[in-house]
C-alpha cells in the first residue's frame, strides 16, 4: 500500500511539472523577427507530426497552439500572408516565427534571410 501511495505521489508530481507552455491564441498580436526555413528541414517530421514541406504554407512558433492559423505582415515592404503553426521554434535567441520557404518567398524575404514582421492570429 505504501509503494502504490509513493507511486501515486511521485506521478502526481510529475504531471504537475510537466507545461504545454502553449498559449491562447485569442488577440495574439506581437512584432518581431522572421527567419525561414527550408530545403535541409524538407521531408522531415515537425513537431506536430507531420511532414514538413517548404513548398506549404507553415510556420513554427515556441508557444501558439499547432492549427493556429496566423497573418504575417513583412513590415518593410508590406507584403503578407496567412500560415499554420505545425512546429515549435525558432531555436535562435530574438527570433519571433521560423516561416517556410514558399511562405518567406511571398513575403518577399528569401534573399535577406530575416524580416522585421508583424503576427496576428486569426481567429
Amino acid at each position: 500500500m505504501k509503494r502504490l501511495l509513493g507511486a501515486c505521489a511521485l506521478l502526481s508530481l510529475l504531471a504537475g511539472c510537466a507545461s504545454t507552455d502553449t498559449i491562447d491564441p485569442h488577440g495574439y498580436d506581437q512584432t518581431g523577427v522572421a527567419s525561414y526555413y527550408g530545403a535541409r528541414h524538407h521531408g522531415k517530421r515537425t513537431a506536430s507530426g507531420e511532414a514538413f514541406n517548404q513548398n506549404s504554407l507553415t510556420a513554427a512558433h515556441r508557444q501558439l497552439p499547432f492549427g493556429t492559423r496566423v497573418k504575417i505582415t513583412n513590415l518593410k515592404n508590406d507584403e503578407s500572408v496567412v500560415v499554420r503553426i505545425n512546429d515549435r521554434g525558432p531555436h535562435t535567441r530574438g527570433r519571433l516565427i521560423d516561416v517556410s520557404r514558399e511562405a518567406a518567398d511571398q513575403l518577399g524575404m528569401l534573399r535577406s534571410g530575416t524580416a522585421r514582421v508583424r503576427v496576428q492570429a486569426l481567429d
